[in-house]
């Protein structure tokens, strides 16, 4: 049995779109952070002390980033009285600061552990009351459309779960998948042993476009050939392998030997002469060869972004006294870098049981030097899909 708090439909304004490299949505541990803090305020009221927010589940149901032209940030002038140094500025020229911001309409399941018995409308009144004072993701909490609880079951409150799925519709829950990217690093590095698991990232979320030699009188002669001859299962074969072939980056390697010896076979007369000479420009193109430029696919289908996840150490844990400008007087400080993988937006309507709802729950976990948030995501063989490199790996 499960037990969720949905604080549904949380409006913000304001919100930071820039998370490490990537931009557009704000970072995992912005929601975390809100959850761990909502936490540390619940406990020390007298009536919740043996409630515990474990986790959170992250609904998109709306976004807008503050950018115009080509996905440029919107900027903003910040008058000069803000600075300690005021003489710097002169009056009426306020510097021009480029920010990273964004509007946004979320949702937060949160995980709870505890009893809240006859007590859930006091906590609601608590939640609608210390909710909007905080920040999310450094936005400004504008309104909550509903507060509710939901306790699921995968053969009691199967009732519920639906309940808990309309809710939430439309939206897109935000899955964690680094599995993608440890498999396509090792078919990279099977290719080419130099390349680096930044490259494999860069894979997944750069628009890369690739040229392929032009191939329209050899898709056109083979289309004729199967028109002209449709009991000839030869050529409906050939035009097959073309067509596999041309769903997949253009590679002189991948060129099917089928094909090869076809065109081989072909009389060279002035009839074939422009079919030939394209076929030869395909097999080995030069700089005069006219290309069409196509797009790269993804190496895993899904709408997958890129995601920040967390942190990792660069430096040992300081004593508070023993680094200036801290942000307390109490707290130990470790500098570290930002922490990537690669993030799936999935409908929510493809959760199906209370399993794969307690897979999309993140949390945080400490390991080795990593500060990072996971998910309970399981493959097949039982184990944990999410590999955590060792300290010395450059993971960021």
């Amino acid at each position: 049995m499960s037990q969720y708090l949905l604080i549904n439909r949380i409006q913000v304004q304001g919100a930071n779109a820039i998370a490490g490299f990537t931009w557009g949505f704000p970072a995992i541990t912005h929601f975390l952070g809100f959850v761990h803090n909502l936490s540390r305020k619940l406990v020390r009221h007298e009536s919740f002390t043996d409630i515990q927010l474990t986790g959170c589940a992250v609904i998109a149901h709306q976004h807008q980033v503050h950018t115009y032209a080509f996905n440029q940030f919107v900027q903003n002038r910040t008058p000069a009285f803000q600075y300690k140094e005021q003489s710097k500025y002169k009056v009426g020229s306020p510097p021009v600061i480029e920010e990273g911001k964004m509007n946004m309409t979320v949702s937060l399941l949160i995980d709870y552990e505890g009893n809240i018995g006859h007590q859930q409308e006091q906590l609601k009144d608590w939640l609608d009351n210390h909710c909007p004072l905080q920040h999310l993701a450094g936005g400004t909490i504008l309104n909550i459309e509903d507060i509710t609880f939901f306790t699921i079951d995968n053969e009691q409150n199967k009732g519920n779960l639906r309940s808990l799925i309309r809710k939430l519709l439309p939206g897109f829950i935000l899955l964690n998948r680094p599995s993608y990217l440890e498999s396509h690093f090792q078919q990279l590095q099977a290719k080419k042993p130099e390349a680096e698991l930044f490259d494999a990232w860069l894979d997944f979320i750069a628009l890369k476009q690739k040229a392929r030699p032009g191939y329209q009188l050899i898709n056109r002669h083979l289309i004729k050939q199967t028109e002209l001859q449709p009991r000839n299962e030869q050529y409906q074969e050939l035009l097959s392998l073309l067509q596999i072939h041309l769903e997949h980056p253009y590679s002189q390697d991948d060129i099917p030997d089928d094909l090869k010896k076809y065109f081989a076979s072909i009389a060279d007369n002035k009839t074939n002469k422009q079919l030939l000479q394209q076929w030869q420009d395909y097999c080995a193109p030069t700089e005069k060869t006219d290309a069409v430029w196509e797009y790269v696919k993804k190496p895993e289908q899904g709408f997958l972004v890129p995601i920040m996840v967390g942190y990792k150490a660069i430096s040992p844990v300081y004593k508070n006294h023993e680094v200036a400008n801290t942000r307390d007087n109490e707290t130990d400080v470790c500098f570290v870098e930002a922490v990537h993988s690669i993030g799936e937006w999935q409908g929510v309507h493809r959760i199906r049981d209370d399993e794969t709802l307690k897979q999309s729950m993140w949390q945080y976990h400490y390991e080795n030097y990593w500060y990072l948030c996971k998910q309970n995501i399981e493959n097949a063989n039982g184990k944990d899909e999410i590999s955590l490199e060792s300290p010395d790996d450059d993971f960021s």
